[in-house]
């Protein structure tokens, strides 16, 4: 009778601990979310500003009134829109193209081809991914001045030729998750290892490429070093660049006059773009990194 009583009192303290559990999980999972989503917010809520509100203590999170116009005027006080297609016709879509395409390229032939001293030169591509940019920007620099390429977009995106280590190193991983199989099966049919690659391997390993894409996107969209480094002419400057002249605008007084609000508003906008792609493309990103590097 009494260990009758006891199973269901135990299991309903067990019932208990496990509800605890899980609300102390998603307390601290929803806190960790909203103190990503703050500076967002305050982002939001700076370019609706005036420099007046900006600098209010304690802070105003609803400005009042709201200047929405700084979203026009912060956009349109240099060319903005000239910016833009310049991060995304000259930089982002070529580099994105580019590397894809050649690190699954090189990834196809670290992982599924067997040739002598495959595994050495792998080792050392992943070796560059410990090599700091800094150590390299000189010699590069040097390099890009001496075959003509400064103010052009070229030393940013025809190094991506050669492919990325780390996106190498991935779709290398993913790439070894398809089984061998289906590329036998292939042989067997007469293809070839291009015909592999674009025919079977690639349509397989789109969440894998959907996520190297979208990382060598956002990275060429928010990149800032590259460009500062290799273009000085202000009708060639990406979005990254086009901010920074914000920075230095003054007004008419030769004061900083709704620096801060024009900056958080084009900010704002930049970042928009970037926040719709992850989540239309939201599903296939996290299918990709979840099964990226589950055989290796």
């Amino acid at each position: 009778m009494n260990v009758a009583i006891a199973k269901p009192v135990r299991h309903a303290r067990t019932s208990a601990v496990g509800v605890l559990i899980e609300v102390v999980k998603y307390t601290l999972l929803i806190g960790l979310a909203f103190s990503f989503f703050v500076p967002f917010l305050w982002m939001i809520s700076s370019a609706l500003k005036d420099d007046p509100q900006i600098y209010t203590v304690p802070p105003i999170w609803l400005p009042s009134p709201m200047h929405p116009e700084n979203f026009i005027n912060g956009w349109t006080k240099f060319n903005f829109t000239k910016f833009a297609a310049n991060s995304i016709v000259r930089y982002a879509i070529p580099s994105t193209i580019l590397v894809t395409l050649s690190s699954a390229v090189v990834a196809y032939g670290f992982s599924r081809l067997r040739w002598h001293g495959r595994d050495l030169l792998f080792g050392l591509c992943l070796a560059t991914i410990m090599i700091p940019f800094q150590v390299v920007m000189v010699p590069l620099f040097i390099t890009f001045k001496t075959l003509g390429w400064l103010n052009s977009y070229m030393p940013l995106v025809i190094p991506g030729i050669f492919g990325s280590p780390w996106f190498i190193f991935m779709l290398r991983q993913f790439f070894l998750t398809i089984p061998e199989e289906l590329s036998d099966a292939a042989r067997i049919d007469g293809a070839g290892e291009i015909g592999i690659l674009f025919r079977i391997v690639l349509p397989l390993a789109r969440p894998a490429l959907i996520v190297v894409a979208l990382f060598q996107f956002l990275g060429a969209w928010n990149d800032y070093l590259g460009p500062l480094l290799y273009i000085n002419k202000e009708d060639l400057f990406p979005l990254a660049l086009g901010i920074g002249i914000l920075r230095r605008m003054t007004g008419e007084t030769g004061t900083t006059a709704l620096v801060y609000p024009y900056l958080m508003a084009v900010s704002t906008i930049i970042t928009v773009p970037i926040i719709i792609a992850y989540f239309l493309a939201q599903r296939r990103f996290i299918e990709g990194i979840t099964t990226t590097g589950m055989k290796g």
